[in-house]
């Protein structure tokens, strides 16, 4: 089972380099803004990310709010990924976060 995982404890697995972190966005808002190192996944490239990808892997995947993100995020662990997580809020949450951190800072 994935779990759901807050911005602030995403952020923690980020700074590892063997998290992989997922955008399930649509290409376009991608290209406009991602997190940093994302990978852009539409539905037809999961099975080949599936495939080519270890199963050990860390992954965090996010989309608009974190509701379309369960339903991948489950997808991977019904594949036998181990270590998936959906963000929370999904990307409106990291960009929400980041304009604070901008004002305050």
């Amino acid at each position: 089972m994935y779990e759901q995982i807050a911005l602030q404890d995403a952020e923690s697995l980020l700074v590892e380099n063997t998290t992989v972190i997922v955008d399930v966005r649509d290409k376009d808002s991608y290209i406009r803004a991602h997190i940093p190192n994302a990978l852009h996944l539409s539905v037809t490239e999961l099975q080949k990310f599936c495939e080519k990808t270890p199963k050990s892997s860390c992954i965090v995947v996010y989309c608009y709010r974190g509701i379309s993100s369960q339903s991948v995020a489950q997808h991977l662990v019904d594949q036998g990924f181990q270590k998936v997580h959906s963000l929370a809020g999904g990307f409106e949450a990291w960009e929400k976060d980041r304009l604070t951190k901008t004002r305050m800072g």
